[in-house]
């Protein structure tokens, strides 16, 4: 009987942990180095993009935080500082990229809240 319930509660334990790893997986994790050369490059991206799109002419002048997400490649979920030359705001974007097949889109930049 002891070794049935021991059993019974290694079980329980290990779908226990299964079931939260599982929960953190495609979760959204926080960007040490927003000073990396790689984020900075994405927020340029993105700032490029929306400006081709919306006939704007936004200007990069820094990355405040960002975060990224781990999906069939890597979305960039950034809080930019940007200018049209008289007025900064910041502003949300997210891009979407995989760099093995050299593909990055932007999926959504908005004034940030």
């Amino acid at each position: 009987m002891k070794s049935y319930c021991l059993i019974l509660l290694s079980l329980l334990f290990l779908s226990l942990s299964t079931m939260s790893s599982a929960a953190l997986v495609g979760g959204w994790t926080p960007i040490e180095n927003i000073n990396d050369p790689h984020v900075k490059e994405i927020a340029d991206f993105a700032v490029t993009e929306h400006n081709k799109e919306s006939g704007t002419k936004l200007k990069l002048e820094s990355v405040v935080k960002g975060e990224s997400q781990v999906v069939s490649g890597t979305n960039y979920r950034l809080v930019l500082v940007a200018s049209d030359g008289s007025t900064a705001k910041n502003y949300q974007a997210v891009v979407y990229e995989k760099p093995w097949q050299h593909y990055r889109k932007l999926t959504s930049f908005e004034v940030a809240q």
